[in-house]
């Protein structure tokens, strides 16, 4: 029998409106994992937002974080894979993001442990948004100047604002082959995140990792947005829910039921065979 790896976008696909799992999904996922289904979910977010919407599920399936920078096995926190900016790399971000007066959450990690780094002082509604939302995170550093914010081992820059300010970043980043970087609107929301990351920090290229893990013959994933695309592209089957873009339902295999309907469990639930 084949081995097939199924993965899932996380915000907009498993996730409902409401930031959660349903407990539908929960179960019909627990269950199948129980009986052998190889499963991850693929996000932008880290591990400490992954865990906490979701909650109930799983803790023994290895996850992909930080879209693709990361692979972990959330029950220990043990860094199975990651992508690196070299030195150089990273000076060119601070760079830029310094040149466009761009004021961007900064992740690393200093004294090897875990760092979401920010400027108070230049706090937007949508930075505001983004720590209201997860109060309580040890990983938060407020920084008084640019030299702090900059320090540690630096893998993950996030950009928060209006559209026009981020589009110079991105059309730079983007057209840099050393680097990954997407800009999209935020579900639900006015702003825009522009994200940057190494070249090889990508949903795509840690599937790939934890296809060869597992030694799976198969992919089969599921996503909601335009960044779920590369994925799509390397996976032998891929299934849009029916709330995603039309840009990406038009490259998938089929349309299954919303994130409001269970409709990455249901068609587990219907179609693996274990």
């Amino acid at each position: 029998m084949e081995k097939i790896l199924y993965v899932t976008d996380l915000d907009g696909t498993l996730l409902n409106k409401q930031d959660s799992i349903s407990p539908f999904s929960i179960q019909t996922i627990n269950n199948l994992v129980g009986q052998g289904m190889l499963f991850t979910y693929a996000t932008a977010r880290s591990l400490v937002s992954a865990s906490k919407v979701t909650k109930g599920l799983s803790t023994n399936i290895p996850i992909i974080a930080y879209n693709g920078a990361f692979i972990f096995q959330p029950s220990t926190g043990e860094i199975l894979s990651k992508e690196d900016f070299t030195e150089e790399e990273r000076n060119r971000v601070q760079e830029v993001l310094t040149q466009y007066r761009i004021s961007p959450l900064v992740y690393s990690f200093i004294d090897g442990i875990e760092k979401v780094s920010w400027i108070p002082q230049y706090e937007n509604d949508g930075i505001r948004r983004y720590l209201s939302m997860r109060q309580g995170d040890k990983r938060f550093r407020a920084v008084t100047d640019i030299e702090t914010l900059y320090e540690g081992d630096m893998f993950y820059f996030t950009c928060i604002g209006e559209k026009d300010e981020l589009q110079p970043i991105y059309d730079i980043f983007s057209k840099d082959s050393r680097y990954h970087c997407t800009m999209q609107q935020e579900l639900y929301r006015p702003e825009y995140w522009c994200e940057i990351m190494p070249a090889l920090a990508t949903k795509a290229n840690a599937i790939r990792k934890l296809k060869n893990i597992w030694g799976c013959t198969k992919v089969i994933s599921f996503g909601d947005a335009i960044n779920d695309i590369p994925m799509f592209e390397i996976s032998d089957e891929c299934y849009a829910v029916e709330n995603a873009v039309d840009d990406l339902k038009a490259v998938a295999t089929w349309i299954i039921e919303s994130n409001e309907d269970d409709g990455v469990a249901k068609w587990l639930a219907r179609s693996v065979i274990l």
